[in-house]
């Protein structure tokens, strides 16, 4: 089908085919069969109305026949759920930021959440033998029993949690772990309480669970850290799951053993809560910090999910490999779900996770050196925005972000941009003027803030600091000192 023009208007060949039905009776029915015809320009599709239906636009399309005697109306809208979801824009600013790199603007991309490091050999030469001996079929929904196992015997020596097997579910990533989890135990009405800053995707997940995101403000003065009595005074029979991420992204804050025991005696007196406790950053730890899985706790096993995955201790984002721990009951209704959504995880990701696993303690030497480069990378930042005027921030304990308060610099007139009111169109003016992306704060939940990515060379920091300044230095003039 060629095109004839550069118009946003295109013409299909379309035929309905019209056959007597197979039953009795007088009246011809509609077979369903269509056929495309190549060349055709005697059909179209065109747009005629745009109406709102249950506060949604539903765009409906009319097919004409070649007679042009009859037509019917394709209703092309889409559901409430996906309509009530904002995209990701960590996704959405990665993407942008690759297409100019792609296109030939050198853009510094601080905006992923993805270590620069590779795979260590050892984990990816488990994937490479798996493939070479065959290990390519499908594996059991749950994972393999070795996995299982090996994650089992992980959590129980470093987080100091038990869990047998059938309390492990494997899956596409830890994402997909947390997702499954909100579909598991939320009902309709029932309310996820977040702590923000948070993690892009947490209220969007719980929208798709048909559950409303509470949302509970923390302050950069208190590090980032929930407020054991502003949850209390949140709490409801609605209050369905807790999340916390320790160390969390965006901030890299650590909750510690004594605020989480404070948040714990809150939970235990609401039998509906559960609390969803994601890990995932464990091991991205910057002494004097220590890691405390919330199932430790005494009387949070039975209630508490724990989330954790490969992607980030391991350099093993593409390898797409997420676990979920729990009581059986709730596992076993992730594992449900699974069975009817994806199926089991990639036999090639699991040997390899296998392999990780076996690396020793909190990930061995291989982790150990990515953690140490991380935590020079962390220093070199804070040094840097610490000699900045007009910036804030709270010094991360763990994973690679540093989430710095801009907003003395809202107000401000960019010559040739235009006002900067807020964390997105600083975003877009650093990425216009200074060609770093980073991703703006209130996509996580406070638009006072930017989030820095410190998963780059210590050379890319260095350059991407000195642009940053550099864009900065205009408005300098407007930000009181």
């Amino acid at each position: 089908m060629a095109a004839t023009s550069t118009s946003t208007s295109y013409r299909l060949g379309f035929r309905l085919h019209h056959q007597p039905a197979p039953c009795s009776g007088s009246h011809p029915q509609t077979s369903g069969a269509v056929s495309f015809l190549s060349g055709s320009h005697n059909f179209s599709f065109k747009s005629l109305e745009t109406t709102r239906r249950s506060q949604l636009s539903r765009i409906s399309v009319v097919v004409k026949a070649e007679s042009r005697s009859e037509e019917m109306q394709l209703d092309i809208s889409l559901s409430p759920r996906v309509n009530a979801v904002k995209p990701s824009k960590t996704v959405a600013i990665t993407d942008q930021a690759t297409a100019l790199v792609q296109a030939g603007v050198p853009v510094i991309r601080l905006a992923a959440g993805e270590p620069d490091f590779d795979t260590p050999v050892v984990i990816a030469e488990a994937g490479i033998n798996a493939i070479r001996e065959g290990f390519t079929r499908y594996t059991p929904n749950a994972g393999t029993q070795e996995l299982r196992v090996a994650i089992c015997h992980k959590l129980k020596e470093e987080n100091g949690i038990s869990y047998t097997p059938d309390q492990i579910l494997v899956s596409n990533g830890a994402k997909q772990s947390i997702y499954q989890a909100m579909l598991a135990v939320c009902s309709p009405g029932d309310e996820v309480i977040i702590p923000a800053p948070f993690w892009v995707s947490y209220p969007e997940m719980a929208r798709l669970a048909d559950a409303t995101p509470v949302i509970l403000p923390t302050s950069i003065s208190e590090n980032f850290l929930l407020d054991p009595k502003l949850l209390e005074s949140k709490l409801s029979e609605k209050s369905r799951l807790l999340i916390l991420c320790s160390p969390s992204n965006p901030t890299g804050s650590v909750y510690s053993k004594k605020l989480l025991e404070e948040i714990a005696r809150i939970v235990a007196k609401h039998p509906r809560l559960l609390v969803l406790s994601d890990e995932i950053y464990e091991h991205i730890i910057y002494a004097p910090a220590t890691h405390i899985s919330f199932a430790s706790l005494p009387g949070m096993w039975e209630r508490t999910l724990t989330v954790n995955g490969f992607s980030k201790a391991f350099a093993m984002t593409g390898w797409r490999l997420g676990y979920i721990a729990g009581p059986k009951h709730f596992v076993a209704a992730c594992n449900k779900i699974q069975s009817q959504f994806t199926s089991g995880a990639s036999s090639v990701s699991q040997k390899a996770g296998v392999a990780a696993l076996g690396l020793g303690y909190a990930g061995g030497e291989a982790v150990s050196t990515m953690v140490k480069a991380f935590m020079e990378r962390r220093d070199f930042l804070i040094k840097s925005f610490g000699e900045m005027e007009g910036v804030r921030m709270s010094e991360p304990q763990g994973a690679f972000y540093l989430f710095i308060d801009v907003s003395s610099y809202y107000g401000t007139e960019a010559e040739g941009f235009g006002k900067i009111g807020d964390s997105d169109s600083l975003c877009r003016y650093l990425l216009d003027q200074a060609q770093v992306a980073l991703v703006p704060g209130v996509a996580f939940g406070d638009d006072s803030c930017i989030r820095i990515s410190y998963a780059a060379s210590l050379t890319t920091l260095q350059e991407a600091v000195e642009r940053i300044k550099k864009a900065l230095l205009p408005l300098k003039s407007a930000v009181p000192v």
